[in-house]
């Protein structure tokens, strides 16, 4: 069961990783605070409350990818739309 886990939490945080690239306030702030956050429950034992975080780290992922397809949006908008129009 550890390792089955072990492997959740790896998968997260790479997938954190990977979402990161593109933050707004840039990769190695994103990494910095990534980083901080993992290491902060490394020491973590409970199966429950490891899950507990793993559903947290995917709810920061939906919000990230929420947060880039909105940005895309806007880009997309303001392209093909001047701002008289509004």
């Amino acid at each position: 069961m550890a390792n089955s886990l072990r492997s959740e939490v790896l998968n997260l945080y790479k997938n954190l990783l990977y979402l990161g690239r593109e933050y707004p306030k840039g990769a190695d702030y994103f990494r910095s605070r990534l980083k901080a956050a993992f290491l902060k429950n490394k020491d973590e034992k409970d199966p429950e409350k490891i899950k507990q975080l793993i559903a947290r780290g995917e709810f920061v992922i939906k919000e990230l990818e929420a947060l880039y397809f909105l940005r895309k949006y806007r880009a997309l908008k303001q392209r093909y739309y001047s701002d008289d129009n509004q």
